[in-house]
């Protein structure tokens, strides 16, 4: 089977114990990082609360399972937020096949 499926899966965290770096890092490129301008990309957007206590990262991932998808992704996370040094506990993902969506026999076609 190819991993022809697209998902969109969302990784959710928390913050704990920042470093003072860390912090002033996500304080300055908050405004990058709202949720309102987070996307679903293959490489995956952060985007946290004025707090900076809990975060989300979109990731649109190709693959052949939600369980490939979902594995990924989480790994993808991790990897990102210790290269950034950002401590974190309570990783939890969730995933939507969205190629399900838009295949959907029920689609309805809207001209404008």
């Amino acid at each position: 089977m190819t991993d022809n499926r697209v998902f969109r899966v969302t990784v959710r965290g928390q913050f704990i114990n920042l470093s003072d770096a860390a912090r002033g890092y996500l304080v300055k490129a908050q405004a990058e990082h709202d949720l309102f301008v987070s996307a679903y990309t293959p490489e995956g957007t952060l985007s946290y609360d004025e707090r900076i206590l809990f975060f989300n990262m979109r990731y649109e991932v190709h693959a052949d399972s939600e369980e490939k998808a979902l594995a990924s992704s989480l790994l993808e996370a991790e990897t990102f937020l210790q290269t950034m040094g950002f401590a974190h506990k309570q990783l939890k993902a969730n995933a939507v096949d969205a190629s399900q969506i838009w295949n959907s026999p029920n689609e309805v076609a809207h001209d404008n």
